[in-house]
């Protein structure tokens, strides 16, 4: 893949992205797509759908290296999500968010969510913990904040865990992460 000749294939997408430069130690962590911006090569064929299952080309991706490789170099802009390396910027489809957080734990008086690509986010005040309520369902949406602009949806377990550590405070179920309370909702929010 040259800079003068992008290509919208999965193939040059990952070749580039396992080129880019990783932070953090030993060239651990997450690429630093902020500081990108390369010209809009187009759009490729991948869907990110609701319940977290990333496609290509109608087909689940089957590699969950892959998916994660992509994941690091997802990002989103004004104009919507896109594939970012220091070459490419690719537009993809997102049904609901990017991610989805599987599971919490508590690690002292923070809630540690662990998305379905492997990223771990404390809720806290960088990491703010919100639910809107869906206005199709009436049902509770919750969502973490995870890195940049990009969120995960709170799988229904995982709210219902949240539900049930919760206390009531200002006449909202609210929890407490990282010295922040965020409201859940009115009592009884979320439990059938």
């Amino acid at each position: 893949m040259s800079k003068t000749e992008p290509s919208n294939s999965l193939a040059a997408v990952t070749a580039a992205a396992n080129q880019a430069p990783k932070s953090g130690k030993g060239g651990r962590g997450l690429p630093p797509v902020h500081l990108w911006h390369p010209d809009h090569c187009g759009e490729i064929d991948i869907v990110i759908r609701a319940d977290g299952v990333w496609m290509h080309e109608g087909s689940p991706i089957g590699r969950a290296e892959l998916v994660r490789l992509f994941s690091t170099v997802l990002r989103l802009d004004p104009d919507g999500y896109h594939l970012v390396t220091p070459v490419e910027k690719l537009k993809i489809t997102v049904d609901d968010l990017p991610f989805r957080a599987v599971t919490m734990t508590r690690d002292g008086d923070d809630l540690v969510f662990t998305t379905d690509v492997g990223d771990e986010t404390r809720a806290g005040p960088d990491h703010a913990l919100t639910v809107a309520t869906d206005p199709v369902t009436g049902e509770p949406a919750p969502r973490i904040h995870v890195r940049a602009d990009l969120e995960a949806r709170i799988v229904r377990p995982v709210f219902y865990d949240l539900v049930e550590m919760a206390e009531v405070r200002d006449g909202r179920l609210s929890i407490r992460s990282g010295g922040v309370w965020f409201p859940l909702g009115p009592p009884g929010a979320g439990v059938e």
